[in-house]
């Protein structure tokens, strides 16, 4: 017989070659890693927050190290095995039998073989680890909660950073072992170890036993995983149509199927150990089809048939305790529970007079008519000053005391918008060099425009701003208005800084140039970083450019978002950072939750679904639909918008999430006293938080189990009425509305994110949310409940008796046919008086035209079915109420000792400097102030119980009001 023929041997040059581009591919590969490692450690150097990269790399490496040691070792020692006890003679079958040619191969390259193989497959296993390295900080430095699961007793920080790791590791060990008795199968045939030939086969001794405790190893794994899979009910899916956690089916099914496997996995696994020293294989045959049959009729088998003939018809009762345990789980894992809401009755119905809703000084005057959604256009036609400026696509809302008056102001930051950018402008010195940053910020009151629409000839209905620049300083002073650092800015890279004496080249407005004095940015003057920044981003201008020298910086990584994402990954960030001045700098405000995927008997929520709204769009940012069912906004961070400066804040010190990750990266977040009182000021309760809570609390506020499993009094949140298109705005939610404004029972009027909610699958109001961002209040989630036999009409049912007024259909299409748009702003439920008023501001815009943007034309009100509908909310709420009601209503009239802010003239152009619109007359002016004496009194009033005083201010505020009115007011 011909002796097998072995493979061909390279040749030196082709070795050579081999070798020359294995190198080029990992400079490739590895040379990019190592750039962008540089850029990264520069960067995290610059906003001081080097330890969480290097923490984090740390991580990454030993992960990488053990877990491709661990897979490559049991792989190294698993092929020398059975090489070691291959068999000494293997027949051939022929000549061409393609064994003996692979096992020829392998014998000549027999060190490239045992070695190479377990190391591609540590590489690989080590390279697919570091994704992992947020489990091993959680395991390493977990924090107890102080609390137990009810079914076995341990704390929750064993389910939230305990079991994931040891999931973790015993999922890694199925890999090495499964990979392992893969390699033991194909080395003992390519050896001889094993032959097909025959009716039978052959299995030598050593492929056996070798092959018969890798397959008992395996099995003995799935027995610790049938252990762990009793914790895995109480997050059970079983029932998630009503409630997740263990049902009556899992704890008296499930479970004791999971300890019966378990045992019989052990039998198995032994018998597998005792098939590696006989020659029967019968015994772990049978060990494995008892396991097969088990698992089918324990396992699966025998909880159909509970859950069908014993729970189903029952279900009720047979639920009752389980469901007990997920509403108080739910409660507890998002913030829901009593000591955080609030559930008060709320009548929802009144007859209110007119001197009773004047009387409501705490919302009527603060009725915001500006909707932030809808007037991104009209900021930027209006105060955009250069085409490279622009605002984002959704205003904010915050709230500032001017003139000792505290209320709601619509705010943006007047950001460079480098996609704005045309001709010229677009050259890399223009784009990086020059227009570098934005300036200043522009604000509004929320509850005022500057005039009624057909009262400005064409130009009311506009927001009243108030602007801090480096030109002008508004009624929010801004000692440094300059956005290097904002929402428009992510993928903007910026050169700034020189040397003294050079002149400056950053443009700041028409008439100067700025030069960049702030600490933000990396240091780019030294040769070597301009050459790693040129790789970086591809551009040799960045090595040849005059202008770059010892002191320039390189500004980067400049989106508030991005910036807190980099420093604490560990944090889910809401979608909506947003512009305060506070102590005069301007600074990006982004709150921060921490979660968990697995609380037990904790409702699951899909982020990405809850905190979907009208407003987000689909072509908006929102959380990723990662399933959590653990929240808590435990993290305050802010950015400077000068120098980038990121400060992290423990909101919730209690959070035993955030103490774990506190211990991971120590000295990374601040505690809670370091927020300053200014900054505490602007503090929101924030949206995406908000969204999920109230989608909760439509099942969750619900106590008993049995209602709870009838769903007889689940709410729902409602669609957005004001959508355009589709039926009644289609599945969008209605987002929240922040609103500065009173809430039943509290003294005085607070900052507050508020919702509506209907009942289920019908459009009658079922309850109003409200949660209070106030320094003294913040947190406190408050439920109006309306009773359950009443139709109080829902937001749906408001918008369609608006459309449905003759008067204002027949006016709505008047002003369409005048070559305009129709746009419905923000409906608001406010509850006043013992009953609920709806405030629809309604904006309309010239058609087809580039540069139209819109304005304020009429207000819709609602108030116990009388709609009311006219160009300021005063004559609307008087319609609605009766003469003298809209009296201490916002709208076109400044408040006094208020600064004027611009009011564009026809055209659209901002008024010259120191324009401002006529003024009204004396008599105007004293019964306005009488007006608003006769409210403080009225409120001093109330405050103090006085009802003879109240009476007196009544009768004052009527006669104030109609000498008002007579004096053409």
């Amino acid at each position: 017989m011909r002796p097998p023929v072995g493979a061909p041997s390279l040749t030196r040059r082709t070795r050579i070659l081999l070798v020359a581009a294995g190198v080029l591919v990992v400079l490739l590969l590895g040379g990019s890693r190592l750039l962008n490692f540089y850029v990264d450690y520069l960067w995290f150097g610059e906003v001081g927050f080097r330890s969480v990269q290097l923490t984090r790399l740390f991580t990454q490496i030993v992960l990488f190290g053990v877990v491709g040691i661990v897979v490559g070792g049991l792989v190294a020692l698993t092929l020398w095995l059975a090489y070691r006890y291959r068999p000494v003679f293997v027949p051939v079958s022929g000549p061409e039998d393609p064994v003996a040619r692979y096992r020829t191969t392998i014998i000549q390259r027999l060190r490239l073989f045992a070695v190479g193989v377990p190391v591609l497959i540590g590489l690989v296993a080590g390279l697919a680890a570091p994704v992992q390295w947020q489990t091993v900080q959680m395991f390493l430095h977990g924090t107890p909660f102080g609390k137990v699961d009810p079914e076995f007793g341990n704390d929750i920080a064993f389910y939230a950073f305990t079991l994931p790791f040891l999931r973790m590791v015993l999922n890694w060990l199925f890999v090495a072992i499964a990979i392992c008795f893969v390699l033991a199968l194909v080395t003992h045939y390519i050896f001889g170890g094993i032959r097909l030939s025959g009716r039978s086969g052959f299995v030598s001794t050593a492929a056996r036993a070798q092959l018969a405790v890798l397959a008992g190893v395996f099995v003995l794994l799935k027995a610790v995983a049938y252990w762990f899979d009793r914790y895995d009910l109480l997050w059970s899916n079983r029932n998630s149509q009503t409630f997740y956690g263990a049902t009556y089916t899992d704890l008296n099914a499930v479970l004791p199927a999971k300890l019966i496997l378990l045992i019989i996995a052990v039998v198995c696994a032994l018998a597998f150990f005792v098939a590696a020293f006989r020659q029967n294989l019968q015994i772990p045959a049978v060990a494995v089809v008892m396991l097969l049959i088990s698992s089918i009729l324990v396992g699966t088998a025998f909880p159909l048939v509970l859950q069908q003939f014993v729970v189903a018809p029952n279900a009720n009762e047979r639920e009752a305790p389980s469901i007990e345990r997920n509403i108080a789980a739910t409660r507890d894992a998002f913030g829901i529970g009593p000591d955080k809401v609030d559930i008060r009755p709320y009548e929802g119905k009144s007859e209110a007079t007119p001197a009773q809703v004047r009387a409501d000084t705490d919302t009527i005057p603060n009725i915001r008519l500006l909707d932030p959604g809808k007037l991104n256009r009209t900021f930027t036609q209006l105060q955009q000053r250069r085409n490279f400026y622009g605002f984002a696509p959704n205003l904010d809302i915050d709230r500032y005391t001017v003139g000792g008056e505290t209320q709601d102001y619509i705010i943006a930051a007047r950001e460079m918008d480098a996609n704005a950018l045309v001709g010229n402008q677009q050259d890399w010195i223009n784009r990086h060099l020059v227009y570098t940053h934005g300036n200043g910020i522009v604000a509004a009151p929320a509850n005022q425009v500057n005039a009624a629409l057909e009262d400005a000839g064409g130009q009311g209905g506009l927001p009243r701003f108030t602007v801090s620049d480096t030109q002008t300083e508004g009624a929010i002073p801004v000692e440094q208005p300059r956005i290097y650092y904002g929402e428009l800015l992510d993928n903007q890279y910026s050169i700034v800084g020189a040397e003294p004496g050079t002149a400056p080249r950053e443009y700041d407005s028409d008439e100067a140039q700025y030069t960049y004095t702030g600490a933000g940015g990396v240091p780019i003057g030294g040769f070597f970083n301009r050459a790693a920044f040129a790789l970086a981003y591809g551009e040799r201008n960045i090595l040849f450019n005059s202008s770059i020298n010892d002191e320039s910086k390189i500004m980067y990584v400049r989106n508030p978002r991005d910036r807190v994402q980099a420093v604490a990954p560990w944090l889910k960030l809401d979608n909506d950072p947003y512009p305060a001045v506070v102590d005069g700098r301007v600074q990006w405000i982004v709150d921060g939750y921490t979660a968990l995927q697995d609380y037990p008997y904790a409702e699951r929520v899909q982020l990405g679904d809850a905190t979907s709204d009208s407003r987000i769009g689909p072509g908006g940012q929102q959380l990723p639909n990662e399933t959590v069912s653990y929240l808590r906004n435990s993290v305050k961070a802010t950015v400077d918008a000068y120098d980038g400066t990121v400060k992290l804040y423990a909101f919730d010190e209690s959070d035993p999430v955030l103490q774990t990750w506190q211990k991971a990266f120590p000295g990374t977040v601040e505690p809670r006293s370091a927020i300053s009182p200014e900054l505490q000021a602007h503090l929101r309760y924030p949206e995406d938080q908000f969204k999920v809570q109230r989608e909760l609390l439509t099942r969750y506020h619900v106590d008993d189990p049995g209602e709870f499993f009838s769903t007889v009094s689940f709410w729902d949140v409602p669609a957005d009425p004001t959508v355009q298109g589709g039926n009644g705005g289609g599945q969008d939610a209605q987002p929240p509305y922040y609103l500065y404004a009173g809430i039943p029972g509290q003294n005085g009027p607070s900052f507050q994110l508020t919702s509506a909610l209907v009942s289920l699958r019908r459009q009658f109001l079922a309850s109003y949310v409200s949660a209070s961002s106030d320094p003294d209040t913040y947190g406190q989630i408050t439920v109006l409940q309306l009773p359950n036999e009443t139709q109080t009409l829902g937001p749906q049912q408001v918008q369609a008796q608006f459309l449905g007024s003759p008067e204002v259909s027949s006016e709505l299409n008047l002003l369409r046919q005048n070559q305009t748009t129709i746009d419905y702003g923000n409906l608001l439920t406010l509850p006043v008086a013992g009953g609920l008023l709806y405030v629809e501001p309604v904006y309309i815009e010239r058609a087809g035209q580039d540069a139209s943007y819109p304005q304020l034309a009429r207000v819709l009100v609602s108030y116990g079915g009388r709609v009311g509908y006219d160009a300021s909310l005063s004559a609307a709420l008087d319609q609605v109420f009766g003469a003298g009601a809209g009296a201490a209503a916002g709208g076109a009239a400044p408040a006094q000792g208020q600064p004027t802010p611009e009011t564009p003239p026809a055209g659209g152009q901002t008024p010259a400097e120191g324009q401002t619109p006529a003024a009204p007359n004396a008599a105007q002016s004293a019964a306005a102030q009488e007006i608003r004496q006769a409210l403080n009194d009225l409120k001093a009033a109330q405050q103090s119980g006085d009802f003879a005083k109240q009476g007196e201010a009544l009768a004052e505020l009527d006669r104030a009001v109609s000498e008002f009115q007579s004096s053409g007011g």
